[in-house]
């Protein structure tokens, strides 16, 4: 059974639990979303369904383009995403999908693109201490020393070191759906998700709980 599904962050907000706990939540607008294609193991080596999300105009897109979304309907999608699902043949091409493949109390993974930070130093990219902020120590937000002189006289791959900061896909795991709105395709998640509003995420269906793999 496919469990994922293409969403948009829409921002947060809070709620409050049936015993007063005030409870940080993530809206997510997700879906409706097309499969636009169908991947057979056979064909291609792999089940999956190729969703699109976000519907947009037809001479935004080239001809190669224009002919492979003609095979779902003709309408053309800004984002597309593959979904690993074991059953393909339960689906077919030009089918919708919803928020009405999860329910609520449901755990799911949800990857996004991190906010951009640009350029930035030790302190504030990998939370180093730093030197004294006293007078004179001429040592405050250096990165100090980074390797070793004599031997091997060479700074080790993957040292921490300042650097772009943010702007990269970002999955965070085990996230509690607290809420659906199926009339308005709404998902709501319990805490904080990658990214900023109006971000495109991946929202798929813990592999604890379903037969369906991540993207």
């Amino acid at each position: 059974m496919l469990k994922g599904i293409i969403g948009r962050k829409v921002g947060m907000t809070q709620i409050f639990s049936e015993e007063g706990e005030r409870i940080g939540v993530t809206v997510v607008e997700a879906g409706p979303c097309k499969v636009t294609q169908k991947k057979t193991e056979e064909k291609d080596g792999y089940s999956a369904l190729q969703l699109g999300f976000r519907e947009k105009k037809k001479q935004r897109v080239n001809k190669a383009l224009q002919e492979h979304f003609q095979k779902s309907g003709g309408t053309v999608y800004y984002h597309l995403q593959e979904f690993r699902v074991r059953e393909i043949d339960q689906y077919e091409v030009g089918q919708d999908i919803s928020v009405g493949i999860f329910k609520v109390g449901e755990l799911v993974n949800v990857s996004g693109k991190s906010k951009g930070k640009g350029f930035a130093g030790m302190i504030k990219r990998h939370h180093a201490r730093g030197g004294a902020a006293s007078h004179g120590s001429m040592f405050h937000r250096a990165p100090g020393s980074i390797g070793a002189s004599s031997f091997p006289s060479r700074v080790f791959k993957g040292k921490k070191l300042p650097g772009h900061m943010g702007n990269r896909r970002v999955t965070l795991r085990n996230l509690q759906i607290v809420g659906i709105d199926e009339a308005k395709n709404i998902l709501v998640l319990k805490g904080a998700i990658p990214g900023a509003n109006n971000g495109i995420l991946t929202i798929n269906g813990d592999s604890r709980q379903s037969d369906g793999a991540v993207a």
